[in-house]
């Protein structure tokens, strides 16, 4: 996309990290793809205007249209109700203004150095390749989860669809109950390297591993094991020092 390598080269000549260009190159294109799908009817075109105002801390973009207004749908398989999402995780902040039938701007702000956590109250200390988290089971583990693998699958650069592969496999482990961990919290640890996600999720208790990879099973459309490079079931311990279980897997671009 033209307007994907313009704001990439901006992000250049802004002297951005590879790893944030990477990220404005994302979030710029989920914003675009928002106006295609949802500013003009199928048999209509109409305009798209792009525009970057570099300060000095941060690179704000609207994209705005002309069309009948930003209104997603309940339900968008093109999307795959990844796009909103993925711009919070990976921009500082943004909005989206506009009436129906009077167009819409989404305006995203972008800061020039990566988001600073050591003191947003419950966050992780500092961000790394490795990324460990411990969630409560219950509602809030699969937004969670999403938008973590989500911005971590976009920052290494994976298409939609293998994006949206990683999201579903955190999804299975997003069912699992407090009573499959040995603390009652979901733990998992992911770490990016060269365009793969190694996700680690444990520890569990002794035949939780084979109970979520049976969860996995979707009846008459095979597993969804078949969507990370490798997964398999890892003998360790917990921090006590008792025996576990936990469930590795990796995801490539």
């Amino acid at each position: 996309m033209v307007v994907r390598q313009a704001l990439a080269g901006l992000g250049e000549a802004l002297e951005l990290s590879s790893a944030r260009v990477a990220d404005l190159k994302t979030v710029v294109t989920e914003a675009c793809n928002n106006v295609v799908l949802h500013a003009y009817d199928e048999d209509d075109q109409g305009p798209m205007e792009v525009m970057a105002f570099p300060g000095e801390d941060e690179l704000e973009v609207k994209i705005a249209d002309h069309g009948r207004g930003f209104q997603p749908r309940a339900s968008d398989e093109a999307t795959l109700g990844l796009g909103l999402p993925l711009i919070a995780a990976l921009s500082d902040s943004f909005e989206i203004s506009g009436a129906a039938g009077h167009g819409s701007t989404t305006t995203i702000r972008f800061g020039y150095a990566p988001p600073d956590f050591s003191n947003n109250g419950g966050g992780p200390e500092s961000v790394g390749e490795d990324l460990a988290m411990a969630i409560t089971p219950g509602a809030m583990v699969r937004p969670v989860l999403a938008r973590v693998i989500g911005a971590l699958a976009a920052r290494a650069e994976f298409s939609v669809d293998r994006l949206a592969d990683t999201v579903l496999l955190g999804d299975a482990v997003s069912t699992s109950g407090e009573g499959e961990f040995f603390d009652g919290q979901l733990g998992i640890s992911i770490n990016e390297d060269d365009g793969t996600l190694d996700v680690r999720v444990g520890p569990l208790v002794q035949g939780a591993g084979e109970r979520l990879l049976s969860e996995m099973d979707v009846p008459g459309a095979g597993s969804l094991r078949s969507l990370a490079k490798k997964m398999e079931i890892v003998q360790g311990t917990t921090p006590e020092g008792d025996s576990a279980e936990f469930l590795a897997f990796e995801v490539d671009r």
